[in-house]
């Protein structure tokens, strides 16, 4: 009974300081990112996001200076004098996040974890929209939904959603992306901001078999029907251990994905095999970049272990800077 007893309060220690550390973490993310919202990131946010949207407001009659492409046709051929249509600015904007919350995320090489950079990217973009009083939703994916937050407002909304990310264990290690995707044109919602953000590794681009095309066929169906009706943001994130293995030998490897399946294995990383490696994760990432161009679609790519703050801070420049055209 003694050690029963023990064993609960240890566990009960234990599961106080991992809650602790969690809100720690939270907190610094919270700090960190909103830091770097204010200094740089509010203004282009407000460029590249305010007034996508407009909404009818009125017909007035027209006066020099007017853009005639405004003219209402209908109503000037009825009157006889021209008229013009007024629009207002639709500001009840929503960004949703789509997050992939697959067994790789846990995959860290360097001092951070993928998920835990995925949580940060998420909290800039989170804060970003709060602080212009715009709703922030998540879809959390794996092959399948898993956490799905309503869009909201508000700072604890915001960190609840950090939160979520940095603790879901996700119940299935495999990913598709299509299925978030999927989900997302299925909301009967006005025109959002969706940031979609993943390492993109199992959605068969670049890939030879039928499987993997049938993959990326289905990626690149999903990914058009969401982008009709919305701004998309495709943010990829990496690990510097999955773009170029390192020439071991024969070593024993685990798959974050395919645990269930004993995905513990040997196999060798010889000179040959890590050069075939490199080459074909850089052809994926040429097939990514290929598919994106072609959909006119601006992405991000952002590494562990590297400075992820520039990338983002240039990226939300380079967009308001082509938004002002």
């Amino acid at each position: 009974m003694a050690t029963t007893h023990g064993n609960a309060e240890n566990q009960a220690a234990r599961d106080r300081a991992a809650t602790t550390e969690l809100l720690r973490e939270v907190r610094r993310i919270e700090i960190q990112t909103s830091r770097l919202v204010d200094q740089h990131l509010s203004g282009s946010y407000q460029s590249m996001f305010k007034g996508r949207g407009v909404a009818f407001s009125e017909v007035r009659a027209y006066e020099p200076g007017d853009d005639v492409r405004t003219i209402d046709w209908n109503v000037t051929a009825r009157t006889g004098e021209p008229h013009v249509k007024l629009f207002s600015e639709e500001r009840d904007l929503t960004v949703m996040l789509l997050v992939d919350m697959s067994a790789s995320l846990d995959l860290g090489s360097t001092v951070a974890s993928k998920r835990n950079l995925v949580a940060r990217l998420a909290a800039t973009f989170a804060f970003s929209a709060i602080r212009n009083n715009d709703r922030v939703g998540l879809i959390g994916f794996t092959d399948r939904v898993e956490v799905f937050v309503p869009p909201r407002s508000g700072r604890k909304h915001v960190l609840s959603v950090v939160q979520q990310i940095l603790t879901h264990r996700p119940s299935s290690r495999r990913t598709d992306v299509g299925v978030a995707l999927q989900t997302m044109s299925r909301l009967r919602r006005k025109h959002a901001v969706v940031i979609l953000i993943s390492d993109f590794i199992d959605v068969g681009l670049g890939g030879a078999s039928s499987q993997e095309q049938r993959q990326a066929a289905a990626f690149e169906k999903a990914l058009k029907l969401v982008r009709r009706r919305n701004d998309v943001i495709p943010v990829r994130v990496e690990d510097p251990i999955e773009l170029e293995l390192p020439a071991l030998g024969l070593i024993a490897v685990e798959d974050l994905e395919l645990l269930e399946l004993g995905g513990v294995g040997l196999i060798d990383l010889g000179g040959r095999r890590a050069a075939r490696y490199k080459d074909a994760v850089a052809a994926e990432r040429e097939a990514f970049d290929k598919l994106m161009r072609r959909l006119r679609l601006e992405t991000m790519s952002i590494r562990c272990g590297e400075n992820w703050q520039k990338p983002l801070v240039q990226f939300f420049e380079r967009r308001a800077r082509r938004m002002r055209r």
